[in-house]
C-alpha cells in the first residue's frame, strides 16, 4: 500500500515565482501589492535582482533583492514586489494552502473592498496575462493611496479586508487546524514517544519526493509560479 505524502516541514507552502516583467501605473516594473491576514511569507531569492516594496503602521521601506537574499515578514504587511530584472524568488508561505483559499487581500480602491461582489470581480483569478496585468494596476492605484494616507488609512484597509474575508474563517480554521497545527501537534507526539523510549515512528520513515511542480506558469498575484503539492 503507498504511503500517504508527508505534508512539507511545518505545513508550509513552497512555490518558485518569475517576477511580472511589465510596467506598472506608477512606472515601477513587478507584481501585484497585497496582504496577508494570517500567514508569515519569506522570499528567498534564486536570481536576478529587484526590491520589495513594504507597508506597515511605521510607514512604507523598500529593501533590496538580490540572488542570496532571504526576507520574510508578518501578516498585515502590505508587500509589493520590484522586479530590477529577472528576479525570481522561491516563496515560502506559512499555513500552505490558505493563501489560496482567500488568505491574500489585495490592496484595491476602496470602492471595491466595500462591496465582496465587486472585489471578486476584479480580484479573480485573471483568464490571461492582460487581465493579470490590469488587476496589478488596479492595486497599484490602492497601494498609491494607503502610502499617502498613512496609518489611519491603512488601519481602514486593514478593517475592509476582515470584513470581506470573515465568512471564510471557520474554513481558514479547519486548514490551519489540518496543516500547520496538525504538523506542530505531531512533533509533540514524537517527543513524547521519545520520552517513554518509544522508536516506533523512526522506524516509519520515508523519504517523500515532488520530482517537479504539480502546476506550471499560473498567473499568480505577483508573477508567473509553478507551484508544488502542499500534501495532508
Amino acid at each position: 500500500m503507498p504511503d500517504t505524502p508527508l505534508p512539507l516541514p511545518g505545513g508550509i507552502g513552497l512555490s518558485r515565482l518569475c517576477v511580472y516583467d511589465s510596467t506598472g501605473p506608477d512606472g515601477l516594473v513587478g507584481g501585484t501589492p497585497h496582504v496577508h491576514l494570517c500567514c508569515t511569507e519569506a522570499y528567498a531569492v534564486t536570481g536576478g535582482a529587484g526590491a520589495v516594496q513594504t507597508l506597515t503602521v511605521d510607514g512604507i521601506r523598500e529593501t533590496a533583492l538580490r540572488a542570496g537574499t532571504v526576507v520574510w515578514f508578518a501578516p498585515g504587511t502590505v508587500h509589493r514586489l520590484v522586479n530590477g530584472g529577472d528576479l525570481r524568488i522561491v516563496v515560502l508561505m506559512q499555513n500552505g494552502g490558505l493563501p489560496e483559499a482567500g488568505d491574500a487581500v489585495l490592496t484595491l480602491p476602496p470602492e471595491h473592498l466595500a462591496d465582496p461582489a465587486a472585489y471578486a470581480l476584479a480580484a479573480g483569478p485573471p483568464a490571461d496575462v492582460a487581465a493579470a496585468h490590469r488587476r496589478r494596476d488596479l492595486a497599484v492605484a490602492g497601494f498609491t493611496a494607503l502610502r499617502a494616507g498613512g496609518a489611519p488609512a491603512l488601519e481602514r484597509f486593514y478593517a475592509a479586508a476582515l470584513r470581506l474575508r470573515r465568512p471564510l474563517l471557520d474554513e481558514w480554521r479547519r486548514r490551519w487546524r489540518d496543516g500547520a497545527a496538525s504538523a506542530a501537534a505531531a512533533t509533540g507526539e514524537q517527543l513524547d514517544a521519545l520520552a517513554r523510549g518509544d522508536i516506533t515512528h523512526l522506524t516509519r520513515a520515508r523519504l517523500h519526493a515532488a520530482p517537479e511542480p504539480v502546476e506550471r506558469g499560473r498567473l499568480g498575484m505577483c508573477g508567473l509560479l509553478d507551484t508544488y503539492p502542499a500534501a495532508r
